[in-house]
């Protein structure tokens, strides 16, 4: 199967290999169409994410590993990389490359476990390869079996059930507490990793209203521009605490930055009305003692932790499961694929062999048509037509190596060994 999946994601290359390799949104169109003219006749799909940038290419006119080097080389040459791609670069081939590009759908192949973001990132990857003409028959049916494998491992296994962030945790916290987060109010504060993480899942939860504090306002302007909230000083956290439902906190400072009275007189206001609180600092930003407050759920890294160890063995678990869902659809492919090749075997077979015959009958017809004998055109047209026929078996036959039995495998393609009775 003349299938690959070539690339570096964040278990081969560093971060700023990665930058170097990686496209943006708006030229991935472009790239593909480019690789396709660059190798004549491949269908080309191309995903790049901030922890991977892979390129999945079939061509039937070319062997896995001429597709890999021409791939390659376009690659060096278009981001002027030599030896550090070589180091970070992975190719899968055939068979390899289709359980690959299932198990990178399934998020068995992430950075987070089972994360669910990668399936939604391959199907955007999937429609700019449509819209751009590179994804034909093969690479069709891949990806349709690709999202079909996904799909039936999230439904049968619980790989993306349990959270293995702290992030991802302390939001399927408050999913206990609030059934529906479009009408909250998120009070970030802090403008790291963690709290951007956070504010990603609980957006893609339906949080639309989120107020963003650091210490350095640049800093949570970034992050209010990203989120379409709205960014303050460290000094504004009593006014909007007022009206968060949720808080989470995560920042550097080495004393707490919201204390129980500021957190009860916050409660007083909201009338009683529950706030979620979740302290990923070490050490804290918020007073143990406010965990002691009526109608306040205040959970620290600690809490998180304890659910991210039971969690992550329950998704590694999983993840056995999914292995063994994926091998049956990769081997459902890998049988589509053969038939298809042999319909396209029989097909060309049958295309050469009509031209052949045309020819001969257009020489018969121009023989006949100036005069000559019937007998004697029939005769040579017979022969003729033969002796093209045989040419290439025999070409083969004649061939002199350990790999095949070629004189058996003749006899038994022509039936020469059936006896006259076997009608």
């Amino acid at each position: 199967m003349s299938l690959i999946a070539l690339g570096i994601n964040h278990k081969t290359a560093s971060l700023a290999v990665r930058e170097k390799v990686a496209f943006a949104d708006h030229e991935l169109g472009q790239v593909m169409a480019e690789v396709k003219d660059t190798i004549k006749g491949a269908e080309v799909a191309l995903l790049s994410t901030c922890n991977r940038v892979e390129f999945y290419i079939s061509d039937e006119g070319q062997s896995a590993e001429d597709l890999k080097a021409a791939l390659l080389a376009w690659l060096k040459s278009k981001k002027e990389l030599d030896q550090e791609l070589d180091e970070a670069v992975y190719c899968h081939q055939g068979n390899d490359a289709v359980d690959h590009l299932m198990k990178v759908a399934s998020g068995l192949d992430s950075m987070v476990l089972g994360e669910p973001q990668i399936l939604g990132q391959l199907k955007a990857c999937y429609q700019k390869a449509k819209r751009a003409g590179t994804v034909e028959q093969v690479m069709e049916r891949l990806f349709q079996k690709t999202f079909s494998a996904a799909k039936r491992v999230r439904h049968e296994t619980d790989i993306g059930s349990n959270p293995v962030s702290v992030a991802y945790a302390a939001v399927s916290l408050a999913r206990h507490i609030f059934a529906d987060f479009s009408k909250l109010t998120v009070l970030f504060v802090g403008a790291g990793e963690t709290i951007e993480l956070a504010a990603r899942h609980l957006q893609q939860s339906g949080v639309s209203s989120m107020v963003m504090a650091n210490r350095t306002l640049a800093n949570a302007q970034r992050l209010a521009r990203e989120f379409e909230g709205k960014a303050v000083g460290l000094e504004g956290i009593p006014h909007y605490l007022a009206q968060a439902d949720i808080v989470i906190s995560s920042t550097g400072s080495m004393l707490p930055i919201i204390g129980k009275g500021m957190v009860e007189a916050a409660v007083k206001e909201r009338r009683r009305k529950s706030m979620f609180m979740v302290d990923l600092a070490v050490p804290r930003d918020i007073e143990s003692s406010v965990a002691n407050l009526d109608d306040v759920y205040l959970y620290t890294v600690d809490d998180l932790e304890g659910v991210i160890q039971e969690n992550l063995q329950a998704r590694q678990e999983a993840a056995q499961e999914a292995k063994v869902i994926l091998q049956e659809f990769v081997e459902d492919f890998e049988k589509w694929h053969a038939g298809r090749r042999k319909h396209d075997t029989v097909r060309e077979l049958h295309q050469m062999l009509n031209e052949v015959a045309e020819a001969e009958l257009e020489r018969v017809k121009a023989q006949l048509k100036n005069g000559g004998d019937v007998d004697e055109a029939l005769e040579h047209f017979t022969h003729r037509l033969t002796k093209k026929f045989l040419h290439q078996p025999m070409v083969w036959l004649r061939e002199d190596d350990d790999e095949w039995d070629r004189h058996q495998i003749t006899r038994q393609l022509f039936q020469l060994d059936k006896s006259s009775d076997d009608e």
